[in-house]
């Protein structure tokens, strides 16, 4: 009786572990396949770059000039760009996101959250080039006959940063650019941090407020450093959006080959140089310098996300995790 037990419950648990072992197979296959993935993308980027590469060494990543008449090419001024604008929209978009996400789970009426979430999410979802229509019709002459001056007039005259505020109104730039990218990852990174905020046991708010805490301490002190891994986790997300970014860049950043201390000058990035000249190009050194600037971009964007890796590891390390 008891070997027929035996043997009935072994029969019962081997289908479970074939089911077992078949999602282990399945989970395991489409993680390899985004892994696949990603090589193949470096690899054909790799393949297509390396006439440009061969042509011009590592002088292709710091040389400035950017001809298509000689064949003389160089990244610098799209990775400056790149940077630059990518900058300019986190400095912005974090601390608003933030205070957003932050009055949205902790001080926002009930009955406006839902309606206000939604249009959080709504935003997060307009396609990129309406923002780049939206900025070129309406932000730029905006920027050009207001906030463009005004800076040049005060900020332009402070010592130091003057520099940076210097130069004609022309109302594209990169300022613009910075600026119409930090509403497009806003929405992402509010609505991800609220999301993240939610997770915070109610229990740790309630034993701060019964200590005697403010609202304020409680955010500062509890609620974000709880869930502080998470949300490095999110900006870099957002950062990475904010880098690759192509269409909303293209229109407002003015698309000129050249590096400037002013951030109210035009400029150019990697992806807003390679959607405007990839069918101009007219020669195989042409065509391997734009796959080059993709090959860039997606160095930096990998070079970005393990920084952000290493950041998380240390965070947990301090916390004890």
């Amino acid at each position: 009786m008891a070997i027929t037990q035996e043997f009935s419950g072994r029969a019962r648990a081997n289908p479970a572990a074939r089911a077992d072992r078949i999602f282990f197979a399945l989970t395991l296959g489409a993680a390899l396949i985004v892994l696949a993935v990603l090589l193949g993308v470096f690899v054909s980027l790799s393949w297509g770059a390396w006439p440009a590469f061969q042509e011009f060494g590592l002088r292709f990543l710091i040389t400035e000039k950017w001809n298509p008449v000689t064949d003389k090419f160089g990244a610098l001024a799209p990775l400056y760009g790149t940077v630059v604008t990518s900058v300019i929209a986190m400095v912005i978009a974090v601390p608003v996101g933030l205070g957003i996400a932050i009055f949205l789970t902790e001080t926002c009426p009930r009955v406006l959250r839902r309606p206000l979430g939604i249009a959080i999410e709504l935003l997060a979802g307009i396609p990129s080039i309406i923002y780049g229509i939206w900025g070129m019709f309406v932000f730029a002459p905006f920027m050009q006959s207001v906030v463009q001056p005004a800076l040049i007039d005060t900020l332009g005259h402070v010592p130091g940063i003057g520099m940076l505020f210097s130069g004609a109104p022309y109302g594209i730039g990169m300022l613009t650019a910075g600026l119409i990218l930090a509403m497009m990852v806003l929405p992402f990174i509010a609505s991800l941090a609220r999301d993240i905020f939610l997770t915070v046991p109610d229990m740790l708010r309630e034993s701060a407020y019964g200590l005697g805490m403010t609202r304020w301490e409680v955010n500062r002190h509890i609620v974000i450093p709880h869930v502080r891994t998470a949300l490095v986790g999110g900006v870099m997300l957002a950062l990475g959006r904010a880098l690759g970014e192509t269409m909303a860049v293209t229109f407002v950043i003015g698309n000129a080959h050249r590096i400037s201390g002013s951030i109210l000058a035009p400029g150019t990035t990697i992806s807003a140089a390679i959607a405007n000249e990839f069918t101009e190009a007219t020669t195989p050194l042409y065509t391997a310098s734009l796959i080059a600037l993709g090959l860039v971009l997606f160095i930096l964007t990998f070079i970005v996300l393990a920084c952000a890796q290493w950041m998380l590891r240390r965070m947990k390390r301090k916390a004890g995790v």
